[in-house]
């Protein structure tokens, strides 16, 4: 009886399934019949191709790690790999779904703000890899009267996020992270939900916690809104002041904001 050979396209399917799933490895194993036993091979592919993703969960989510326990870590991360694999080669944007993913889980109902650390933890890892683009020069600011200004779009630099939380899992990430036992049994999750500016900075990372008029003005200015519509998001608050802390912090870059928000999370509803 004839065989059809399986074209390129199909075996590249099929491996993919085969890695993920174990569906397809008939087809698959046609690529792999030299030598060692298909399966076997299969195997090998298997576990490697898991490995290698687990290991980026691990490098990108240190903290859930440790608050975790490396076992449930694991299983977490290598039910996540099969639910939701990568799309490209790029690893480093590989996890971004992980701490939704993380919310459904039953396991993680009785302790809820894990996933908002994965949350941060996921920020955190954005920042550190974000590109190293120029500040705002703030003397260009000088030249605008205040018309000007109020209608003026600032773009938020890719290396700073706000981030909402339902728990305090700024306090959370530190003290795992530092193994601060003390300043762990000293959390009160009910002090949430707080809200965070997370940017790199020379030392690390650092992350600053905003009233919640302080947010508003944020979570709008890094929408790219009108700094005066900003502002008036919260006219209880020192909008002015906010938005000169930001700016001497380089929290702003030069040219036009982006369409898009992806740099505020707002966290899940509460």
């Amino acid at each position: 009886m004839n065989t059809r050979t399986p074209s390129l396209t199909e075996l590249q399917q099929a491996m993919r399934q085969s890695l993920l799933h174990h569906e397809h490895d008939d087809v698959a194993a046609v690529v792999l019949a030299d030598g060692l036993d298909p399966q076997a091979r299969l195997n090998i592919y298997r576990n490697t191709a898991a490995g290698v993703l687990v290991n980026a969960l691990r490098l990108a989510f240190p903290c859930l790690q440790r608050l975790v326990g490396t076992d449930f870590f694991e299983g977490a991360a290598r039910l996540f790999c099969t639910a939701a694999p990568p799309r490209s080669a790029w690893l480093d944007e590989f996890g971004a779904a992980f701490p939704e993913f993380l919310a459904q889980m039953p396991q993680i109902a009785s302790v809820p703000y894990v996933a908002d650390v994965a949350r941060l933890e996921w920020q955190v890892n954005c920042v550190l890899h974000a590109p190293d683009v120029a500040p705002l020069d703030l003397a260009c600011l000088a030249q605008l009267d205040e018309d000007a200004l109020g209608a003026l779009r600032l773009r938020p630099h890719p290396a700073a996020r706000l981030l909402r939380c339902e728990y305090p899992a700024d306090v959370v990430w530190r003290a795992v992270l530092e193994q601060d036992d003390r300043a762990l049994g000293a959390i009160q999750l009910a002090d949430g939900p707080v809200h965070l500016l997370v940017q790199r900075v020379t030392e690390g990372v650092d992350t600053l916690r905003l009233s919640v008029g302080e947010w508003r003005i944020s979570a709008a200015l890094f929408a790219g809104e009108a700094v005066g519509d900003a502002l008036a998001c919260a006219p209880e608050a020192d909008g002015y002041a906010l938005v000169g802390a930001y700016l001497a912090r380089r929290c702003f870059a030069q040219g036009l904001p982006p369409a898009s928000h992806s740099l505020v999370d707002e966290g899940s509803p509460s």
